[in-house]
């Protein structure tokens, strides 16, 4: 893990003042980093029956769609709202600054499915808890969520409650 984090770039004041952005494009561009990545976040669930990965817009998509890949498993997009072309159920969640909505198409999901939700960076946990929410409003079995980045700082897992997680980079 220590080669993924040396890839990591960090930029102070992004995308306002105060902030740390953890940018994971030079991860992305490094083929060998982006494979181990791929892998290291796929590997605790090869054994867990999953047969779908779900991804958070936009940046989860990246890491979300290869993992599914590897677990054999389809993928689903969680996107923000009026960008799905279907029928969809939305989730609201609240923001430190507001609220936003996340949807997913209705027949995402089929009986019997176990998704684990993948994104790339697991911070106050809104966002995620609210796609748990929703892949759960769909009947999906939520077997897991897989993250690159956890900010344990914000202690955004505890708001994951029953979900087992997985982090590869935990910043303190």
């Amino acid at each position: 893990m220590d080669s993924l984090r040396a890839l990591i770039r960090e930029i102070p004041d992004y995308p306002k003042p105060g902030i740390l952005f953890y940018d994971i494009t030079p991860v992305l561009g490094d083929p060998d980093g982006f494979a181990d990545l791929i892998d290291a976040m796929a590997t605790p669930f090869l054994d867990a029956g999953i047969t779908k990965v779900a991804g958070i817009e936009a940046r989860g998509f990246t890491v979300a769609a290869p993992v599914a890949e590897r677990l054999g498993a389809g993928f689903i997009p969680i996107r923000k709202p009026g960008k799905l072309p279907f029928a969809v159920h939305r989730q609201d969640y609240q923001l430190e600054y507001g609220t936003d909505s996340l949807e997913i198409h209705v027949d995402a999901v089929a009986a019997g499915d176990r998704v684990l939700l993948v994104d790339d960076v697991i911070a106050t946990g809104g966002t995620a808890a609210a796609a748990v929410e929703l892949l759960r409003t769909v009947g999906a079995d939520v077997a897991g969520f897989s993250v690159f980045i956890e900010l344990a700082f914000l202690n955004g897992a505890a708001s994951l409650n029953d979900v087992t997680h997985h982090a590869l980079l935990t910043y303190d």
